[in-house]
């Protein structure tokens, strides 16, 4: 108990430097001035991005079941930590860059007695990104990552795999952004032998904003395993709280399993409310 106490608040901390990071510096892997000519802005940055910054989106949400009475046992807080460490600047070729990511996810029983977490999930990688650019226009983005899920859980609450996976994403338009992603997995945890009919083999979706980016939307589908019509789904929408700032009001609709790894085979229907800290340029998925 004691421990799981330490990391609560341990967690917590990490959450409040991200966000410090984010609005103070408006941290990020690639960011865009944007009274500058798109592309131009994009390979400048390329060569003058920080080396840290976000990497998908960071959030605090609250909220509960779907379809059901709100109780302690179904409502909790959910909250994301995404960063990224850039290891190359763009002597690589193609403009590439290697680096380092770090995604945790929590799930945090606030409403029950002693405020327990329920799962924290720990997800590091190293990865290696392209961008394309075709006829003075950018193309999109290919990435290769090598990643690793844990629970950080022992015995029969243990849940662990590892996967390689391709990614990429393109930007139809400024507001139009579509992205999709496979995986070879390596499934190394005892008890979620079974995870791919749950957590999925591949995901897609798309992310609309507004033209002046105040208001976003986006969809995820995530396919489980098998031939027939089965997917994991989340649903986003975003409202910019100033025109000046990376913060947003939040809301998430999530639907099916694998939301978190030590449930992963238990189906969730859950909608939630809060604040995301984006990166200006790109959102990871």
């Amino acid at each position: 108990m004691a421990d799981m106490t330490i990391k609560k608040y341990l967690t917590l901390i990490i959450f409040l430097l991200s966000a410090f990071l984010a609005v103070h510096t408006n941290a990020q892997l690639i960011k865009v001035d944007h009274q500058r000519g798109f592309t131009d802005s994009l390979r400048n940055e390329l060569i003058n991005a920080p080396y840290f910054g976000l990497f998908k989106d960071n959030y605090f949400t609250v909220g509960t079941a779907v379809g059901a009475k709100p109780t302690r046992n179904n409502s909790d807080v959910k909250f994301q930590i995404s960063i990224a460490q850039r290891l190359t600047k763009t002597t690589l070729p193609g403009n590439s860059f290697i680096f380092l990511m770090y995604t945790q996810k929590t799930f945090w029983n606030v409403f029950e007695k002693s405020l327990p977490m329920h799962d924290l999930n720990f997800n590091p990688g190293i990865g290696w990104s392209i961008p394309f650019f075709s006829k003075g226009r950018y193309a999109g983005k290919f990435t290769l990552l090598l990643e690793h899920e844990s629970n950080g859980r022992d015995s029969l609450e243990s849940r662990s795999w590892n996967r390689i996976t391709f990614s990429g994403s393109t930007i139809i338009d400024r507001w139009l952004m579509v992205h999709a992603k496979f995986w070879i997995p390596i499934i190394d945890g005892e008890n979620n032998r079974d995870i791919l009919k749950y957590c999925g083999i591949c995901q897609g979706g798309v992310a609309v904003t507004t033209p002046d980016k105040k208001f976003g939307w986006s969809l995820t589908l995530v396919k489980r395993i098998g031939w027939n019509f089965n997917f994991n789904t989340i649903f986003e929408f975003n409202w910019r709280i100033h025109k000046k700032s990376n913060q947003y009001l939040f809301v998430q609709y999530y639907n099916g399993y694998g939301e978190c790894l030590l449930d992963y085979n238990k189906f969730r229907s859950r909608l939630r409310a809060g604040i995301v800290i984006k990166p200006s340029f790109f959102s990871e998925f």
